[in-house]
């Protein structure tokens, strides 16, 4: 018995249905990828996002943050303060009264907090890489122009979490930063000890997690050197304490930091604020 052949129209649908669902299964992948890359809503504010928008942020997000604005800062650590009370006569606090500031001087742009909070977080967790150009001009306008260094360096991390990341937030600030003065970006400094995360321990505990956490493989490129360290957000400085130290042991003569975004831990502005601000002692 001879086999049954379909006929030539049954054929035809049959083929166009086939080329349909393949069809239609490739421009929901392409959705997908897409949306993944140019996103529907702003990732902060959930605007509807119009057109392809090389960043899944508004423009009204991307707007440089305010400056952090307290009635009084340390005039080393750059720490906020409601009084100036708290601050000697020469406007120290009581940390860099006690030796244990080791950077000389601290510049920032804007409160870790809203908007640039979750800029940050985008940028480093959800490692929107690209995110790291308005984070630069945002630091760019921290800068100190009136200051003189002889080398900008980015805080460094260690070997695995660069890993991790796929890259150092701090290094893509840094050469966003480094045509202002004409200088190169140098990784002066490592990371030697992967140590757990900062998030969640008091000051005290800070400061111990992250001793002897770095090293200067080559003193001799760092002695004499006025050091401008790079770093997205400084919470107690505990870190960036201990990277200052190391490049002073190493022979900097000074070492300044500029941050995007410092947490405001003053007193004053509610229990947790004021619970935070123990951490510093």
């Amino acid at each position: 018995m001879d086999a049954i052949k379909p006929r030539p129209r049954a054929l035809a649908r049959l083929r166009r249905g086939w080329w349909t669902a393949a069809h239609d299964k490739a421009r929901q992948a392409a959705a997908g990828v897409l949306a993944l890359t140019y996103p529907d809503d702003c990732r902060i504010c959930y605007t509807r996002l119009t057109g392809f928008p090389p960043y899944p942020v508004c423009s009204s997000c991307l707007a440089p943050p305010a400056p952090l604005s307290a009635e009084a800062f340390c005039i080393q650590c750059h720490a906020p303060f409601q009084s100036e009370a708290v601050l000697d006569l020469d406007g120290r606090c009581r940390l860099c009264r006690s030796g244990q500031t080791h950077f000389d001087a601290l510049y920032c742009v804007g409160a870790y907090d809203g908007r640039l909070r979750e800029l940050i977080h985008l940028f480093k967790y959800s490692r929107m890489q690209r995110l790291g150009v308005p984070l630069g001009r945002f630091l760019r306008t921290g800068y100190p122009r009136e200051a003189v260094f002889d080398a900008i360096v980015p805080m460094p991390i260690h070997f695995w979490r660069y890993q991790d990341r796929g890259f150092n937030q701090a290094e893509v600030l840094a050469r966003a930063v480094a045509p202002l003065s004409g200088l190169p970006v140098e990784a002066l400094v490592k990371r030697v000890k992967n140590t757990p995360r900062q998030a969640g321990l008091s000051g005290k505990q800070r400061r111990l997690n992250v001793r002897d956490a770095f090293a200067v493989p080559h003193p001799g490129r760092v002695r004499g050197k006025r050091i401008l360290l790079i770093d997205d957000v400084l919470t107690t400085g505990a870190s960036a304490n201990a990277c200052a130290l190391a490049l002073k042991q190493a022979g900097a003569s000074t070492v300044s930091l500029l941050a995007l975004a410092r947490a405001d831990r003053r007193i004053g502005m509610g229990p947790e604020a004021a619970l935070a601000l123990l951490q510093f002692v």
